[in-house]
């Protein structure tokens, strides 16, 4: 389950708008300097609260929709209450620092089950699982890939595609990734962490 909260910027206006079992469609906008701005404002506020920024997506002109995607630190399931908490904190702080002009919609959700893959962490969390990659760039001769996750680094995440042929995908290649939803991706995902 993806918990999915909706909140009015530019001033408050009223208690955020809630729904369940939310998607977004995986078209994540590349970084842009107003994301950067955003995810440096939204990142250590959330650290504070037991959270982590997994994405920042800034979305339209007229009214933009600033997308936050995030992750307890503790590793369990995000709620609707962590939801609206995010939603309150973060869009009190966008309006004090102000880097979006006139008024805006924040939208706040879990990453779900078949997250985008935007850390290293991510990709290193979900090795053996599979991924779908879009590259901005072919890379012999190809832009999409389809394998299993064998892990990454600084520099790159390494995939196993069907045909067993190994890749390397540079992280600044990458136009987005995602997990493919699986029966052994839900079953991973409804067991609580394991502790370190």
């Amino acid at each position: 389950m993806k918990s999915f909260s909706t909140f009015m910027g530019g001033g408050l206006r009223g208690p955020p708008l809630f729904v369940l079992d939310g998607t977004l469609d995986g078209n994540e906008a590349t970084a842009t300097t107003l994301e950067g701005k955003l995810a440096a404002i939204i990142a250590p506020r959330l650290e504070a609260m037991g959270y982590e920024l997994v994405r920042v997506s800034v979305l339209g002109r007229e009214r933009p929709t600033v997308q936050i995607m995030a992750d307890r630190a503790d590793g369990s399931q995000i709620t609707v209450d962590d939801c609206t908490q995010i939603s309150h904190d973060v869009s009190a702080a966008i309006d004090v620092d102000d880097p979006i002009p006139g008024m805006w919609t924040l939208e706040v959700s879990s990453a779900g089950i078949d997250r985008p893959l935007t850390r290293v962490k991510d990709w290193n969390r979900f090795a053996g699982h599979q991924a779908r990659v879009e590259m901005f760039f072919p890379q012999g001769g190809r832009k999409r890939f389809i394998g299993a996750i064998l892990g990454a680094d600084d520099e790159a995440a390494r995939m196993k595609l069907d045909g067993g042929v190994e890749v390397v995908l540079r992280h600044a290649d990458i136009r987005r990734a995602k997990l493919v939803l699986t029966d052994a991706l839900i079953e991973a995902t409804a067991s609580p962490p394991l502790a370190n």
